[in-house]
């Protein structure tokens, strides 16, 4: 464990309660909660016993029907004889189930960098090994580079698209072809799609689990924690290969038994409302990005912003012989304004922050991003 890396997000939640007044840029949520008919849902649990028992290891029936269903009408992904689905704590814990299930000690995983930052904490925690390949400038996957990483120990290859931290969408010609690679080697192609929903302008979101004939080796990881604002509430998903089922329920049995049950009561009552509730906030997230975007090309000249099209994040790159955290530290003590170092994405050969705007409502969204470019203007010309 004293080789994991740090949790960033408590570490960075730390120096925002030393600083009162810290608008944060930095952890990864929206910035609205729950629809009503999920919190009516949750209000409705009495003391009949059903509901405080335990239930089942892989979640109630009814929350893995309203998922099938948004599989088969969103994602065009089919369930059948050679599928399953899990319900998780959160798409963490689908991660952590997928890697216990398919590697031991010693095996690799193939992460693309910059990395989420969890996957690559998860696979160091349980002994397995970590192989980062680089993305080209513009955070996209480099094919070759994934072939050439390849060895006898590979279980996986992992992506995530809509990307964190980068917020690249993955053309669904570039994650045809990853998954091609995962079939051509007889490894797992893991998809995180937990931004799935978050895509801007022209880009639109792909799942590998979609691909014919896919099913035996794409293990696809989903969230309600942006989406529909379940944050706090822990509700995730995954679909799995058949034969990983029994391993998976030993693992989730064991450290987690069953998913929260109230939890998955409100789970239900989102899933009826469908993408539309989180379509209807998305065009504020888009305002405040386009906001963000438009105020960092004034700082051009030292802050480089690739515009990607996805999930709620930029990942730009500072001119300065500064570390990521030293310049986070500054922004916050100093301007009272958070956002996340790169190198806890795996970025350590220049000076990278994540910027997270999905939090920003229009009562913060100037504010939070006046100090932002004022604060990185001082620090850097300093």
């Amino acid at each position: 464990m004293r080789g994991v890396q740090a949790p960033i997000i408590p570490v960075i939640a730390d120096l925002i309660h030393e600083t009162p007044g810290t608008i944060s840029l930095g952890q990864g949520v929206v910035y609205y909660g729950p629809p009503e008919s999920a919190l009516e849902r949750a209000r409705q649990i009495d003391n009949s016993l059903s509901y405080h028992l335990y239930s089942t290891v892989e979640g109630i029936s009814e929350l893995r029907t309203a998922i099938t269903k948004k599989l088969s009408t969103e994602n065009d992904i089919e369930l059948n004889d050679r599928r399953r689905i899990v319900v998780t704590a959160g798409s963490n814990m689908a991660f952590v189930n997928a890697i216990m299930a398919i590697a031991d000690p010693g095996d690799e995983i193939i992460l693309i960098s910059p990395y989420y930052f969890n996957h690559e904490m998860a696979v160091t925690m349980l002994n397995c090994k970590t192989v980062i390949v680089p993305c080209d400038e513009t955070y996209q996957p480099e094919l070759d580079e994934l072939q050439n990483a390849i060895t006898n120990k590979t279980k996986a290859i992992v992506t995530v698209s809509p990307n964190n931290p980068s917020g690249a969408v993955y053309p669904e010609e570039i994650l045809r072809k990853i998954n091609a690679l995962c079939r051509d080697n007889n490894i797992y192609h893991i998809s995180d799609e937990a931004y799935e929903y978050f895509t801007f302008d022209d880009a639109k979101h792909f799942s590998p689990a979609s691909i014919q004939n896919s099913s035996e080796y794409t293990i696809a990881l989903f969230s309600l924690s942006k989406a529909y604002g379940f944050a706090s509430w822990r509700i995730g998903y995954m679909v799995i290969p058949e034969d990983l089922y029994m391993p998976i329920k030993k693992v989730q049995d064991t450290y987690l038994i069953c998913p929260v049950r109230i939890s998955q009561e409100a789970a239900i009552a989102a899933m009826n409302e469908g993408k539309g509730f989180c379509l209807s906030h998305i065009g504020q997230i888009k305002t405040v990005r386009n906001e963000l975007y438009h105020a960092l090309q004034e700082i051009s000249d030292f802050c480089i912003t690739p515009k990607t099209n996805g999930a709620f994040y930029f990942l730009v790159k500072l001119d300065t012989k500064l570390s990521g955290m030293k310049v986070v530290e500054s922004l916050i003590k100093n301007h009272k304004i958070a956002v996340i170092p790169g190198e806890t994405f795996g970025l350590t050969n220049g000076c990278y922050l994540r910027i997270a705007y999905g939090a920003l409502d229009k009562k913060t969204s100037s504010e939070g991003i006046q100090r932002l470019i004022k604060g990185l203007s001082e620090i850097i010309k300093k």
